[in-house]
């Protein structure tokens, strides 16, 4: 039974889920949950159907780990790709910001994160064996470390790019078109785009 002037258990469970998005606090959580189920209660069951559609059927790529229905994605699979030229990023988003310039052929690998010892995510939580393995496969000839220029992402640009060279990769870095302290994600693609032209050996 419900306390008088309490918010009933589904209502604090959805909320709970929506606090869980990046930049959304518990006041944003909770006007996002209450728009939904006041004004548009068709948005709230089509969320919630495409939230499960992507749990269940999305995975990760067997070669850039980036999602995907299948077990290689169409980038992975695409015919006029570059295979010398691999792109390092930490999300998809990232991925997707850069493909939004047209100015790269070359093919990916998605960390999924960032190193970040103090939360946990070391080389192993980010599987950089893995990394590796798809960098030293004896066709690519350079990595391009497109990690954000975060405290996070110069930390595992500088780890893999030691690794890598130890394997006798090329490895370059994007240029500092990126303003430092940003996300790709939010770059518009004509900086990324220098960025990339620009690149430089680490």
């Amino acid at each position: 039974m419900e306390k008088v002037g309490s918010e009933p258990q589904p209502l604090l469970a959805l909320v709970d889920a929506l606090k869980r998005l990046p930049g959304v606090g518990v006041r944003t959580a909770r006007r996002m949950a209450y728009h939904l189920l006041q004004h548009d209660l068709q948005a709230a069951e089509q969320l919630g159907q495409a939230l499960t559609d992507a749990v269940e059927r999305l995975q990760h790529c067997e070669q850039c780990n980036g999602f995907t229905e299948v077990p290689v994605c169409a980038t992975c699979e695409h015919p006029e790709r570059d295979e010398t030229l691999l792109c390092i990023v930490e999300t998809p988003a990232d991925q997707n910001s850069i493909e939004a310039t047209h100015g790269y052929t070359g093919l990916y690998y998605v960390l999924m994160g960032s190193l970040a010892p103090l939360e946990g995510r070391g080389p192993d939580e980010l599987d950089f064996g893995r990394v590796l393995k798809r960098a030293g496969n004896g066709i690519v000839s350079e990595v391009i470390l497109a990690t954000n220029f975060t405290a996070e992402g110069e930390t595992t640009a500088h780890y893999l790019s030691e690794s890598l060279r130890a394997l006798g990769i090329k490895v370059t870095r994007l240029a500092r078109g990126v303003p430092a302290g940003s996300e790709i994600e939010y770059v518009d693609a004509g900086t990324v785009a220098w960025a990339l032209m620009e690149r430089r050996p680490t």
